[in-house]
């Protein structure tokens, strides 16, 4: 069986990174939700508490979801990533495909770490901004929690592909 998999947690966890190492162990297709979001935009205004407005990640979620029904059809594993700082986006998601064929990992490390990953990396977005996405992520847990710290991008994936069934 194949499924959906999102790979949610802050700023300079590490997503991206470990989304297309899974999708190329499980030879699947990667999907990135930022570029996703940031073309399909309904409201550049922001929400009230100055983070990104749920409309544009349920609209995200309408253009996605059909070549993810396309793909796991075809028996073939679709992997985003994300911050998914909003519930309703998670929830909207595996509303439409179904609890059985949705697994979401959430990626875990401390704040400094981070900071310092996003530093480090070719488009950063700063200390202040990894801040607010940490604790904007942080404010609830969502999926199956994947501790980083510490550990390098293949014992990552190697921990993500012991949770998923017939791998």
């Amino acid at each position: 069986m194949t499924y959906f998999i999102m790979i949610r947690g802050p700023l300079g966890i590490g997503k991206s990174t470990i989304a297309k190492r899974l999708t190329r162990a499980l030879r699947g297709t990667y999907l990135s939700m930022d570029k996703i979001v940031d073309k399909n935009r309904v409201t550049k205004k922001p929400a009230k508490d100055g983070m990104m407005d749920t409309r544009n990640f349920l609209k995200a979620n309408e253009v996605m979801l059909p070549i993810v029904r396309e793909l796991l059809s075809k028996g073939k594993f679709a992997i985003t990533d994300g911050c998914f700082y909003r519930k309703e986006q998670i929830v909207d998601i595996i509303n439409k495909l179904g609890e059985d064929k949705v697994l979401v990992f959430d990626l875990k490390a401390p704040l400094k770490v981070c900071i310092e990953r996003d530093k480090n990396r070719k488009l950063t977005y700063g200390s202040d901004a990894a801040r607010v996405v940490y604790n904007a992520v942080s404010k609830f847990n969502y999926g199956i929690k994947i501790d980083t710290n510490g550990k390098t991008e293949e014992e990552v994936v190697k921990k993500i592909l012991e949770y998923i069934p017939d791998n």
